[in-house]
């Protein structure tokens, strides 16, 4: 575990169990790799947060920028939001976000990567045969990332 800051508005932290909360209940995120140049390199990718073993895990193909990001540094950055409470007369919202800093390595065992493609799509559908159709026909093509937390740090944020 390396350093990393603590929150400057501590009174807007959310707990360990409401980050982890927040990491089950949404679906999407925007994971940032240290791209190429120096530039880092964030895209909104789906995520599964699995209790039992406290990573996060994302599929995806097997090549592209964040492919060849990952193969430089494996340390990666991943935030997510919830969609927030409006205020009753205002325009402004209060929304938690979650901010993860850890290191993003692939799966080598497939099988176990077909199973968590699984997982993530019970997330969005419950449609066992799109779900089977989709890993009989892009399953041999995906690869799962697997983040293991080293940092873990939400808070409430006041739009206003």
């Amino acid at each position: 575990m390396g350093a990393f800051r603590k929150l400057t508005r501590w009174k807007q932290a959310l707990s360990r169990e409401e980050c982890l909360s927040i990491l089950t209940a949404e679906k999407r995120g925007v994971l940032a790799v240290q791209g190429e140049g120096g530039y880092p390199y964030a895209l909104p990718i789906n995520h599964w947060y699995d209790p039992d073993s406290g990573r996060i895990y994302f599929h995806s193909g097997k090549f592209g920028h964040k492919i060849d990001a990952l193969a430089r540094c494996d340390k990666v950055s991943y935030c997510v939001m919830d969609g927030g409470t409006p205020n009753p007369g205002n325009w402004w919202l209060d929304f938690r976000s979650v901010i993860v800093f850890g290191r993003l390595t692939p799966m080598e065992d497939h099988q176990k990567a077909l199973d968590i493609s699984r997982q993530l799509s019970y997330k969005f559908t419950k449609d066992e045969d799109y779900i089977n159709h989709e890993i009989e026909h892009s399953g041999p093509g995906v690869a799962v990332y697997a983040l293991e937390i080293e940092s873990l740090t939400g808070k409430l944020v006041h739009e206003r």
